[in-house]
């Protein structure tokens, strides 16, 4: 089974997704960061506005805009402190 990274995204009012991941992607002011299993600790600031891309095994995604905030990469996991996240639908084009 491949490894799987614990991810938890953080608005200021609420704990808005939590679980485990294969790969987070997020932008930041240093520019956009894929964050897979096994990478080093980092705390970087988001880019506004921003995304947040949580990939799921099995091929599977889910999508937040977010505002302000950080990511933090840790031996246990990615947690991203938002001040607001708000999903975004799946586009069909």
């Amino acid at each position: 089974m491949a490894q799987q990274l614990h991810v938890e995204l953080v608005a200021v009012e609420e704990k808005v997704w939590s679980g485990e991941a294969e790969m987070v992607v997020a932008r930041t002011t240093e520019g956009e960061l894929g964050v897979l299993p096994g990478h080093a600790p980092l705390l970087g600031q988001l880019a506004e506005p921003g995304q947040v891309r949580i990939k799921l095994a099995g091929g599977q995604q889910v999508s937040y805009e977010v505002a302000g905030g950080f990511l933090s990469v840790s031996a246990d996991g990615v947690i991203v402190l938002a001040e607001s996240a708000t999903p975004v639908s799946a586009q069909s084009h």
